[in-house]
């Protein structure tokens, strides 16, 4: 095997260029998320540092030392969930809701950060926890996947027989559950969160998607607001959202690998066959000098014996 058969079989110009744009897209991403936030952020630290002076001022029997144990308790009680407004105090994060929140949130790798086990059993619980539920999760998620596209397809399949028509029903109903998902998994839940929560629409469509690709940046939290009240369903309903909202994403994610796929198949399947008529053509073209050479070797009469 030539070094030429050897490249073409391990693919390096596919890997090359898959692994090209994937770098510069990350950059790309980089860069715009650089000047987009860059300024803002620089914006954000002059006011912090204004506000701070301020603060220094206004209190005079606040030092630095006293500002800095200040901050502290304000971090310990933001991350145990209590609130800092009036005398009354509440359950805190680690309730049976919200626990039950925070493992759907290590199963499914979302990790929001706004709460975690402060105790060395709990963190080691949370290790193997961990351990054998996000394989769990997996196989769970990709069944109930495999489930609403069996649904799809039988249903794809009955219109089919309806209709007559494949391509256009394959299409309807593929944009009929496409849309469907989207107004069950980031609609609704955009409405609920901006009722319940106080965010924008931007703000809660955003913590959407945030939670069902798994980013989890935890910038925003649902049920997480030690100032609200929030009811026994809400949790309840926030663990069905993230379970069944992660298995359709993860369905949509798997159509447009399929898709991106098909395109690759057709591209190189076109490249190919032009390639092979590239070839029979030059096969076809034989040199002038050699073909007459043939044609008078044809010519010649047999030698007598």
């Amino acid at each position: 095997m030539g070094i030429k058969e050897m490249f073409n079989l391990a693919r390096v110009p596919s890997i090359l260029m898959l692994g090209v744009i994937y770098v510069a897209y990350v950059l790309i991403g980089g860069v715009v998320f650089w000047k987009l936030e860059g300024d803002l952020g620089q914006k954000d630290i002059s006011l912090l540092l204004l506000n701070k002076e301020k603060l220094l001022t206004t209190y005079t029997c606040l030092n630095q030392e006293g500002l800095e144990a200040v901050a502290q308790v304000v971090r310990d009680t933001s991350k145990v969930g209590l609130s800092l407004k009036g005398n009354h105090t509440t359950d805190g994060f680690w309730k049976f809701t919200s626990s039950a929140v925070f493992a759907a949130t290590v199963v499914t790798t979302i990790g929001y950060g706004n709460m975690s086990p402060s105790s060395t059993a709990g963190q080691i619980f949370c290790v193997f926890f961990a351990l054998f539920g996000i394989p769990l999760n997996m196989v769970v998620l990709n069944r109930v996947g495999k489930y609403m596209l069996v649904i799809e397809r039988n249903i794809s399949d009955f219109l089919e027989g309806k209709t007559g028509r494949r391509r256009c029903t394959r299409f309807f109903v593929h944009l009929v559950s496409y849309l469907s998902g989207a107004a069950l998994f980031f609609v609704v839940p955009m409405i609920l969160f901006q009722q319940h929560e106080g965010w924008t629409y931007s703000q809660a469509i955003y913590y959407c998607f945030i939670t069902l690709s798994t980013i989890g940046f935890g910038d925003f939290v649902a049920d997480s607001n030690p100032d609200k009240k929030y009811p026994e369903w809400y949790s309840i309903l926030m663990t069905s959202w993230i379970f069944f909202g992660l298995a359709w994403l993860a369905l949509l994610i798997n159509h447009s690998i399929d898709i991106l796929e098909r395109l690759n198949t057709h591209f190189k399947l076109q490249w190919g066959a032009q390639k092979q008529e590239e070839e029979s053509a030059s096969a076809e073209s034989v040199n002038p000098d050699t073909q007459v050479e043939e044609e008078d070797e044809i010519k010649k009469p047999p030698i007598a014996q």
